[in-house]
């Protein structure tokens, strides 16, 4: 589970949520979000043969995943309350830019790093 970058779990839905009116992003509206998050990751990374962040070595986390003194905070906090590894720091950091990426943010935010821990609950559940 640890070399997962996103761990979610997807509960049962009820008859009545089955058939709810409710509308979620359209498959055009998802690929137009991916297609941005990727221009701005290949304007990033110009000189590398894969320029995503799932990519990034350690180097570069350093360079482009900066973070705030509210999201340091956050990011301690969950490494030592939830006892994630080396590498599932890496990768929560990999997500919350690639999550900023997505929202047209060039700064980490603690939303995107929230979002980020969250993908990992399954890795610590399975412990």
């Amino acid at each position: 589970m640890d070399r997962i970058d996103i761990h979610v779990e997807v509960p049962t839905l009820s008859y009545d949520e089955l058939r709810a009116d409710k509308k979620g992003l359209s498959s055009a509206e998802m690929k137009k979000q991916v297609e941005f998050a990727r221009s701005r990751q290949e304007a990033r990374f110009t000189e590398k043969a894969s320029p995503v962040n799932s990519e990034m070595t350690a180097k570069e986390i350093k360079q482009f995943c900066k973070l705030d003194e509210n999201c340091e905070l956050l990011l301690k906090a969950a490494v030592s309350e939830l006892g994630f590894s080396a590498r599932a720091h890496s990768r929560i950091l990999k997500v919350a830019k690639t999550i900023a990426d997505i929202e047209g943010d060039d700064n980490i935010k603690p939303e995107h790093l929230s979002e980020a821990i969250q993908y990992r609950a399954l890795d610590r559940q399975s412990t």
